[in-house]
């Protein structure tokens, strides 16, 4: 992460000087000096690994797209209000380390689930037709990938105890068309 103090220079240079980055700022117009924070995002191949570092893997291509599930299931699979996760391009997942690892929960109606048998880290979805990698946690991703969700899934089934964010991301009461 690279820290620049802001004393004058206009955000949108900075930005644009900075090669696949994004620019926060800590202040506004009415404050003439603030920090601003330049994160820089990877691109693809992204890497990513579960808690013990155990299981590793990389994404070859931009996912399709990122998004929150609110389900019942990913409430109970992650003891969490809703799953960040990325769905993936078909052929584009590559395990690096940890098959061995990898376990597998697969419901009767739905996608297989696939956890670290030694962290427990929630890692990714299967394709229930072809056994594919379709979806990995966001969480895994090493830091700096940039990819940010644009939906809500499942929405009539959120918790009450976490309302969602007015975000401004698409929701939907279900599953996301495909």
């Amino acid at each position: 992460m690279t820290r620049i103090r802001f004393d004058g220079c206009d955000l949108s240079r900075a930005a644009r000087d900075t090669p696949a980055a994004r620019v926060y700022g800590s202040g506004g117009a009415s404050v003439p000096e603030a920090t601003v924070i330049v994160v820089r995002v990877a691109g693809p191949p992204y890497s990513g690994h579960c808690l013990c570092g155990g299981v590793r893997f990389e994404v070859a291509e931009e996912p399709l797209s990122a998004g929150y599930c609110h389900c019942t299931r990913c409430q109970r699979r992650t003891g969490t209000a809703a799953s960040a996760q990325a769905r993936l391009a078909p052929g584009s997942f590559r395990l690096l380390a940890g098959e061995a690892l990898v376990r597998e929960y697969a419901p009767g109606d739905g996608w297989p689930k696939c956890f670290c048998s030694v962290c427990g880290s929630a890692l990714w979805s299967k394709y229930p037709d072809t056994g594919e990698v379709g979806s990995v946690r966001l969480g895994l991703f090493d830091p700096g990938h940039g990819i940010r969700p644009q939906w809500h899934t499942f929405v009539d089934y959120a918790c009450a105890w976490e309302p969602i964010p007015d975000d401004g991301l698409e929701r939907y009461p279900e599953g996301k068309p495909r």
